[in-house]
């Protein structure tokens, strides 16, 4: 494939007018018509190195290393395709658009602002007809080919461009140089206003509120202030001019408060007068009859009493269609709803390419913002990372991304990031010909709040205790005193101050963008109940806790799991607060409670450093079975991190406790756990299999005395690892499989899933491939069926070490990638130690240049193709020795 040229290029852009016209006409015989076609665009492109950057149906998006080359092309094209004897009377007519601008790669082809110039040039046109901008004029007006001349067109507005373009008509000797008006926004009756900014991305947006508009008449953009509702609203507007031919009116409500105003200022904007004493609406409807005109009414929010205006002309005149921006929906009938959404985001923890960065909406506004005030500015492998964060802090709202990308003239991105702890203060300074709405964001916000009633304001403040957002339960039990809170959630979704999206089993869950619940938080300090809140959403997530802790480990785990994963950051918060008012008890047994699931879910290191904060409190003494209960979360998060040392201190420590609150089920518990430490070390320890099998047979004696049958399996299996350890294969394997036996008369699932996972590293061992890999598919289903992350980490690396025995060594790297990968994301530190005992040493595959390919490829697969790909039917024996 032909390299895509940068720099100074020229785009050209062609599609065949009234190709469905074609298409009915011809059926059948249309593919060969289109053949032809594409042989002859596809004739002049290659004579004049051109590129082909893609095609779509009866379109060409082309790319030229110089203008000349392409002009030349657009010539020869044109010539060919009126000389063709087309097998139909009707026209096979092409339009062209060229222009000459920066070709900056992106993705799979190009991004930037010259991309979309050269496009909608080339949607300007008709049948046959070739236009060129200005910038490319000025490159090709001395070297034109023989019996070519150019025709001034004058500026013309186009669609999604922020000022006039000049436009110039090639003119070919012998075809056709007459055509209608161009197709811009010149061409209908329209007072669209000229924007000093591009428009960048929206397309999905566009095209779903285009197509919305064609099927009706009436509808609303909603969104909180910054989204972007007025400028996607002109965008969509300035695409359906051809569909109003007697004209596409902007009507700004922004500065009326007076809803009895509202049929003027549409009359004004349709440039009515005065007239013979008849009310303004009655003058609207006479003046709209037999027409059909859009309207676009921008910031209807503050004039909501209104809207039976808006229904009264609907009605009045069948010709009429509203397009409307709005905070909240005008509830009429008939009315059609389109929350527009953040502008699309990276994923700041797995960047893609600086090119494909470049792509992402958030991060192209950002960029070209920033060229505004810095021309210089560019994306690089220094900043990229702090742009995508902002974005994303920002919660792509297209106003705070503008207002932060201003703050570049004085601060680089890192330093904005590091700033934006304050953003309602950090971002202002919007130019002072915008509403001054739209010159801080926190103007942008209280815009709204202002036309809160009471109640409404009080629950707004009162949500803002809640972090990642909530459902109806959690917020009556937080937030309710005195309020009808169902609809009060319905008034705020309603006027874009939440949003509503489907949380546990499909119940509402209400979230707050994180730059509107800024605002909300400094209200609810204001209002004197922040402190109260705090302490009720604390208790609420710490009861949550204690409800989840039983089932962590059960056959109901997955849903148990998934909850405290949708609540984590209200858990996060409800914890910040224990430990912040020194409540060691609440903190203590909160952590505790969740060690489990930050074990499970990969959240290993802040599990542990959020447990040592908990431990670190002055009294917790005062709460010896608390103490305890954290002492041994602490212990299973240091060794899953790999912290041995740290993990043997934390076991004695509750294993002391325990024993002293005569608690003999956690004193074995811990037992159980020390012997891990001595079996299978990682870090600094060293194996001390003695002390692993006297913590493990002390742990069973226990467990079988109390007739804790579950712990007796537990106690076999810590048995079968001290085993493996020092390579008593056929003891692991007996161990194991009376271990299992328990788990699976218990149904407990999980500690059937580790014991598997022993036995498959036992048969591996032991030169029992197909064993080995039935144990650890069955591991991984089970793992997969709970999302348990660290229970991936441990198996796929497994399925690496068995892939290199097999000789299949491309398997082993692409697995070994992947696990490389999920083990930055979660922490887990336990693999180390494992490979040593099945000496496997996955590093050279990295390294080797016949399988590094592989490596990367895995590091940048997604866990459900991982997944998928360990779980795949490989013959053992097929793979490629080394």
């Amino acid at each position: 494939m032909t390299p895509l040229p940068t720099g100074t290029v020229t785009f050209l852009f062609t599609d065949i007018e009234g190709s469905t016209r074609l298409l009915q006409s011809l059926e059948s015989g249309y593919t060969q018509l289109l053949a032809r076609h594409h042989a002859i665009i596809r004739a002049a492109i290659a004579d004049h190195d051109g590129v082909e950057v893609g095609t779509e149906g009866d379109s060409f998006f082309v790319v030229f290393p110089s203008a000349a080359g392409a002009v030349g092309a657009t010539v020869d094209a044109q010539r060919a395709l009126h000389a063709e004897p087309w097998p139909t009377e009707l026209p096979v007519a092409v339009r062209m658009g060229v222009h000459t601008g920066e070709g900056t790669l992106g993705g799979d082809g190009y991004v930037g602002i010259d991309v979309h110039r050269a496009a909608r040039i080339g949607a300007a046109g008709h049948g046959g007809q070739t236009l060129l901008s200005e910038t490319t004029r000025s490159l090709v007006a001395g070297s034109l080919p023989g019996g070519v001349a150019l025709t001034d067109l004058g500026e013309h507005r186009l669609r999604d461009l922020s000022a006039p373009e000049r436009l110039h008509q090639l003119v070919i000797d012998g075809l056709p140089a007459r055509f209608p008006p161009l197709r811009t926004l010149d061409a209908t009756p329209n007072n669209l206003p000229t924007q000093l900014t591009s428009f960048l991305g929206r397309e999905r947006e566009i095209a779903e509120v285009g197509e919305l508009l064609r099927s009706a008449r009436l509808l609303t953009l909603t969104g909180p202030g910054g989204t972007g509702k007025t400028r996607l609203c002109l965008q969509v507007a300035a695409r359906a001019v051809d569909r109003y031919p007697d004209g596409v009116y902007f009507v700004p409500l922004a500065l009326i408060d007076d809803p009895d105003l509202v049929a003027a200022t549409i009359g004004h904007e349709l440039g009515l007068t005065d007239g013979g004493g008849r009310t303004p609406v009655e003058r609207i409807l006479e003046h709209l009859r037999s027409k059909r005109v859009l309207a676009v009414l921008d910031n209807f929010e503050q004039v909501i009493a209104a809207a039976p205006i808006v229904s009264d002309l609907l009605a009045g005149a069948d010709g009429l269609s509203a397009l409307v921006s709005s905070r909240s929906v005008l509830h009429l009938y008939g009315e059609q709803e389109y929350p527009v959404p953040p502008l699309r985001l990276p994923d700041p923890r797995h960047l893609p390419d600086l090119a494909s960065l470049a792509s992402y909406e958030a991060v192209a506004l950002f960029v070209e913002r920033a060229r505004a005030v810095t021309p210089s500015f560019a994306v690089n492998s220094e900043n990229a990372a702090a742009i995508a964060e902002i974005c994303v802090r920002l919660d792509g709202l297209p106003l705070a991304i503008e207002l932060a990308a201003a703050r570049v003239r004085i601060l680089p991105p890192a330093a904005i990031l590091a700033r934006l702890g304050d953003r309602l203060q950090l971002l202002s300074g919007g130019g002072t010909n915008l509403p001054a709405r739209q010159q801080t964001l926190r103007g942008a916000i209280a815009w709204s709040h202002d036309m809160l009633d009471e109640a409404d304001a009080r629950l707004f403040a009162a949500f803002s205790v809640f972090v990642g957002g909530a459902g109806i339960e959690e917020v009556e039990a937080v937030c309710g005193d005195g309020l009808d809170v169902l609809a009060g959630l319905e008034s705020l979704v309603d006027k874009s101050l939440l949003r509503q999206s489907s949380g546990v089993a499909g119940a509402p869950r209400f979230t707050m963008l994180g730059t509107i619940r800024d605002y909300a938080v400094e209200r609810a300090a204001e209002r004197g109940d922040a402190e109260q809140l705090r302490d009720r959403h604390a208790e609420l997530f710490s009861n949550l806790v204690a409800g989840a802790r039983p089932h962590l480990l059960g056959p109901d785990k997955r849903p148990w799991l998934d909850r405290l994963e949708l609540e984590h950051d209200n858990l996060r918060a409800a914890l910040s607060r224990a430990i912040e008012r020194a409540d060691s008890e609440r903190a203590l047994l909160m952590a505790a409670g969740l060690w489990r699931f930050w074990q499970m879910r990969g959240y290993l290191v802040e599990g542990f450093d959020r447990i040592a904060q908990a431990l670190a409190l002055v009294d917790i003494a005062d709460h010896p079975r608390a103490h305890a209960a954290a002492a041994e979360a602490a212990a299973g998060l240091a060794y899953w991190i790999g912290d041995t040392l740290a993990a043997r201190r934390y076991y004695e420590e509750a294993i002391a406790l325990f024993h002293g609150l005569g608690d003999r089920a956690g004193e074995a518990e811990n037992l159980y756990g020390l012997s891990f430490t001595y079996a299978i070390p990682v870090g600094l320890a060293e194996s001390d299999y003695p002390k692993a099998q006297e913590s493990a047979a002390a742990a069973l004696a226990i467990f079988r005395e109390i007739g804790d049958r579950a712990g007796t399996g537990r106690a076999l299996w810590a048995l079968t690892n001290t085993e493996f350890a020092k390579d008593d294969l056929p003891s692991g394997e007996e161990h194991s499989l009376e271990a299992l036996e328990i788990f699976r008369e218990l149904d407990d699932a999980f500690m059937a899933a580790w014991t598997l996972y022993t036995l498959g590293l036992i048969h591996l061992l032991q030169g029992k491939p197909t064993e080995a890999r039935g144990r650890l598919d069955e591991a991984l289903r089970i793992f997969a069926e709970a999302a348990d992350v660290t229970g991936y980490v441990l198996v796929l690396d497994a399925y690496a070490a068995l892939a290199e025995r097999d000789g299949d060594r491309e398997r082993a790297a692409r697995l070994s990638g992947a696990v490389e990968a999920l083990e930055a994301s979660s922490g887990t530190g336990l693999n180390p130690a494992n490979r040593k005992l099945m000496d496997f040493d996955p590093g050279h595959l990295r390294t080797d240049a016949a399988t590094a390919d592989e490596w990367t490829a895995g590091s940048q697969m997604q866990l459900p193709e991982v997944l998928a790909y360990a779980l795949a039917e490989v013959p053992l024996g097929s793979g490629a020795k080394s």
